[in-house]
């Protein structure tokens, strides 16, 4: 029997981290999801439905296969007694660490029903602030897809078009208009060529990012740039205060609310130096004085914290701010892309100028050499 019972709780256990490794690979939800799964438990969780019923519920409600089964499973873990913390636990990364601490948080108070108002609030701001950058970064997409498309459109149809009008020897025609047409010949030989060195390219940038020394730098230097830096210490900020308001207004410890807001800016130089700052926090050190020494957030910020340390009133303080950099980040935002815009339309300006410059000597040329023979 022992044996049977050991069998069974090995294949119990080992089917369970199957479930949760399949999991990870079939559904993430996004933020829109989490904020609507969130709005949908807070409103029936104040309405007095129990928890096992309103996972039911939720999970009859979700508009794919994939998240249905996801919330299906949780609510047939949380009905056989498991908690709902540990049920989210179990599917992997389909859910941000940030929302289990926060469940778990709800589960130790008693305030599931509050706790999920809160990250209903949360999701739905960070759904707003990632809508607002996309938004703003259609235009420079568009621009960027625009000058690509022209500089294929050049080498590949108006200059073998305009060709004939270059004349035989190239090297009467000048320094552009042979740049052009040794461009277009280099791109229809070896077209297969340069798309292969553009994908190792991507492929390499995307291969540094993982590696840790290059990525500590780069995330360095995202917020030293000069111009771009203090834009980005402003959206980086906004999402700080928000996650540290929710998390230590819940009533979990000031060490993992660090921890986990850290984390959540997907900054490895911030979370680097967050983990001097958390030291210290365990130390006694006031966390006004530990955020300042890291010389990442604005003064104004690190004096807020202080103010709401004296006064004893942090989380109030922490949320208020949120709110005023919600409204900076979405201004840094916008203030961020238009140093992008002019970039992209001096470039395009320059390749159309290009290809006038060469072109047009031909064509005059050859109109001239009409009126002559007329």
């Amino acid at each position: 029997m022992s044996m049977i019972s050991n069998a069974g709780l090995n294949t119990s256990k080992s089917g369970g981290m199957n479930t949760s490794e399949e999991n990870r690979s079939i559904h993430k939800f996004s933020t829109k999801e989490i904020s609507f799964n969130c709005r949908q438990l807070s409103a029936m969780l104040s309405s007095g439905l129990t928890l096992v019923k309103a996972l039911d519920i939720l999970s009859k409600e979700q508009e794919t296969d994939k998240a249905r089964k996801i919330w299906q499973e949780i609510y047939e873990n949380v009905q056989k007694g498991e908690s709902f913390s540990s049920s989210l636990e179990a599917q992997g990364d389909a859910f941000p660490q940030f929302m289990k601490s926060m469940v778990n948080a709800g589960e130790s108070s008693g305030q599931m029903d509050v706790i999920m108002k809160r990250l209903e609030a949360h999701y739905d701001k960070e759904n707003k602030m990632n809508n607002t950058i996309r938004g703003a970064l259609i235009y420079p997409i568009i621009l960027l897809v625009l000058c690509i498309a022209v500089c294929i459109l050049i080498f590949t149809v108006i200059i073998p078009v305009l060709r004939p009008l270059f004349g035989d020897d190239p090297k009467n025609l000048n320094i552009i208009a042979q740049f052009l047409l040794k461009g277009n010949e280099i791109f229809l030989k070896y077209w297969y060529l340069i798309i292969t060195i553009v994908v190792i390219i991507v492929a390499g940038i995307i291969y540094a990012l993982k590696i840790p020394s290059i990525r500590y730098k780069i995330d360095m230097y995202k917020i030293t740039a000069p111009k771009i830096g203090p834009l980005m210490v402003k959206i980086y900020t906004a999402r700080f205060a928000r996650t540290l308001s929710s998390l230590y207004s819940s009533g979990i410890p000031m060490v993992e609310c660090l921890q986990r807001s850290s984390d959540v800016l997907n900054n490895v130089y911030i979370t680097d130096k967050f983990r001097q700052v958390i030291d210290e926090v365990k130390q006694g050190e006031p966390l006004s004085a530990a955020i300042t020494r890291t010389e990442i957030f604005e003064s104004m910020f690190c004096s807020i914290i202080f103010v709401g340390e004296e006064a004893g009133a942090l989380d109030d303080i922490l949320e208020k701010s949120a709110d005023y950099y919600d409204e900076e980040a979405d201004s840094a935002v916008q203030r961020l892309v238009s140093l992008l815009e002019p970039v992209m339309i001096i470039f395009l300006g320059v390749v159309v100028g290009l290809l006038l410059a060469g072109v047009y000597p031909a064509i005059y040329e050859s109109l001239s050499g009409l009126e002559t023979a007329g």
